[in-house]
């Protein structure tokens, strides 16, 4: 089997059928969608993080595959192109920096307040979805790193694997305009195939959405990727579930344990 079917075949583990079902405001590239709100886990309050929620507001903040519709489905676990394609390295610094940051799932520069995961097994696809405990300030500056990536970085070649090439390329990638600061881009990564390994010489190729976003005091994070198409409009929906998410949650009684 080449390593573009081997990739593809074990990407995510998932099982579920439907399309998804999304209805908020989105960019023209994004459909339609009505998000629900889901309850989070009970569990005793805890003294507040640096973005001034409890960790069972920060739980509560997360968006559930529930929010998202069909075929979203809590996450069956990491998706093997992770290791594959990006756990790799390139000489230019900024580049490495956001690899890096892909691979470890750590945006903000530190693990993440509350975390999920989902899967869309329709499109091999994988969602993260992190809340980070971050200040607005080094939030920003994060966003400000990020916003400068497709001029640093808008196209270079990193080495995964045995010495396998791939062509990198990171563009812009228009978000809803909520919250008070955001940045999206679109990570493609390229793994042209080998006699070796593909007979055929065709290429794998992973596409990977990334958005950060503030919201006052809070921040989160998602990545939206998988071996060909990913479906935007579920990177778009979360973006502004996130932020609605986040307001609910600073309305008083807005704790929803």
């Amino acid at each position: 089997m080449t390593r573009r079917a081997l990739l593809a075949a074990s990407a995510l583990l998932m099982t579920a059928t439907g399309c998804a079902a999304l209805g908020l405001e989105h960019p023209p590239t994004a459909a339609p969608a009505d998000p629900t709100v889901q309850a989070s886990t009970s569990k005793p309050a805890t003294p507040t993080a640096p973005s001034g929620l409890t960790d069972t507001q920060a739980q509560a903040a997360l968006i559930t595959d529930t929010d998202l519709g069909a075929p979203w489905t809590p996450t069956q676990g990491a998706a093997t192109w992770r290791d594959e394609l990006l756990k790799a390295t390139t000489s230019v610094a900024e580049c490495q920096k956001l690899l890096d940051a892909l691979y470890t799932e750590e945006l903000y520069g530190a693990p993440a307040r509350a975390v999920v995961g989902l899967d869309d097994p329709d499109a091999a696809a994988q969602l993260r979805y992190q809340l980070t405990g971050r200040r607005p300030a080094d939030v920003d500056r994060t966003l400000a790193w990020l916003r400068s990536l497709p001029q640093k970085c808008g196209q270079f070649t990193a080495t995964a694997g045995k010495d396998l090439v791939e062509d990198v390329r990171v563009t812009d990638l228009p978000l809803p305009e909520v919250g008070d600061a955001r940045q999206g881009l679109r990570v493609t990564v390229t793994l042209w195939g080998t006699a070796e390994d593909d007979a055929d010489g065709d290429p794998t190729v992973l596409a990977l959405d990334v958005a950060a976003v503030r919201a006052g005091e809070d921040a989160f994070a998602l990545t939206n990727g998988g071996l060909g198409d990913v479906p935007n409009e579920a990177t778009q929906a979360a973006v502004q579930l996130g932020v609605r998410r986040l307001a609910d949650i600073r309305q008083p009684g807005g704790t929803r344990v």
